[in-house]
């Protein structure tokens, strides 16, 4: 069953690669969605997919860029199939 999950990081995580390494390590899991900066200084990223291709997905962001991550604030529900790819908003 997929699901549909926002996850918000905090830390350093502005200006240091992150949407642009979360976006090159979605091609490795069965995943859709989008990253995008926030004005007060997280990254939101949205996932849709089996529950355990995006645990797999978030725990390799967390591998490359877990010194930047300060904390990890996530939500999920039903998944919308609304994203077809996964890319990354400016």
């Amino acid at each position: 069953m997929n699901v549909h999950r926002t996850i918000f990081f905090s830390g350093r995580v502005q200006g240091v690669g992150f949407r642009f390494t979360a976006l090159r390590l979605a091609g490795g899991f069965d995943v859709a969605g989008t990253v995008r900066n926030l004005p007060d200084g997280r990254v939101e990223l949205i996932a849709e997919g089996e529950s355990g291709q995006i645990d797999q997905f978030v725990e390799a962001i967390r591998s490359h860029m877990g010194d930047r991550i300060r904390q990890v604030h996530s939500t999920e529900s039903q998944a919308t199939g609304r994203y077809r790819s996964f890319d990354m908003a400016y």
